[in-house]
């Protein structure tokens, strides 16, 4: 049920309550240890570890007898993103649909609309700065909340640049390259500056790493 890379990357105790807890929308710790499998202590432990990553929440039932109250665990809103979500291959569809209903111009002028409406919106948070350098660090911070590994650089004396290790939006770039262009320019726009972009090898397989410079 979980995505294959976190099926592959966290333990497998952890996979197994984090998808009973998805299946059941929640249960004691008692509960839980029987449809695991796993000992009550052993099962609490795991819950404990998730909840202190932050995707599982933790709290008390109400004494239906005497006794200590019953932990019930259920999953975090943070947990939304070990399980499959509509993705790159979503998005693709849609633009390839769009594309066979108003020709090849029709994904083009929405991707060209996505980026205008962001720069807008992030041209009333980088207005006030007065440098470039200033401007491209903050503008880094935007994106990383937004799904990119990047991070500025502003060695003195040299170029200011934006290195990006990830860029949710690449794949989309390779079946649209119109894009990657969109992309710079609204970049460009937002720094008042003109950009210099590269592709760096990322990897035997993975994808390219990004370097914006302000030349």
């Amino acid at each position: 049920m979980l995505l294959p890379v976190f099926r592959d990357l966290i333990k497998a105790q952890w996979r197994v309550v984090l998808e009973e807890l998805k299946r059941s929308g929640g249960m004691p710790v008692s509960d839980l240890s029987r449809k695991t499998g796993g000992s009550y202590m052993t099962v609490k432990t795991h819950c404990e570890e998730l909840t202190k990553a932050g995707y599982v929440v933790r709290t008390r039932l109400p004494r239906v007898e005497v006794g200590r109250p019953e932990i019930f665990y259920s999953l975090a809103a943070k947990s939304d993103a070990l399980f499959p979500e509509a993705g790159v291959g979503f998005t693709l569809e849609l633009l390839d649909e769009l594309k066979q209903m108003y020709g090849k111009s029709g994904p083009e002028k929405l991707l060209f609309q996505y980026f205008q409406k962001r720069q807008d919106r992030w041209a009333k948070l980088l207005e006030k700065l007065p440098t470039p350098a200033e401007k491209a660090s903050k503008l880094a911070k935007l994106r990383e909340k937004e799904g990119c590994s990047c991070h500025c650089e502003c060695e003195p004396g040299a170029a200011v640049r934006i290195v990006e290790l990830h860029n949710p939006l690449q794949r989309v770039f390779e079946h649209y390259p119109r894009a990657a262009a969109m992309e710079t320019r609204m970049l460009e726009a937002l720094l008042g500056r003109r950009l210099i972009r590269r592709e760096l090898p990322g990897g035997r397989e993975s994808l390219p790493h990004i370097v914006f410079e302000i030349s």
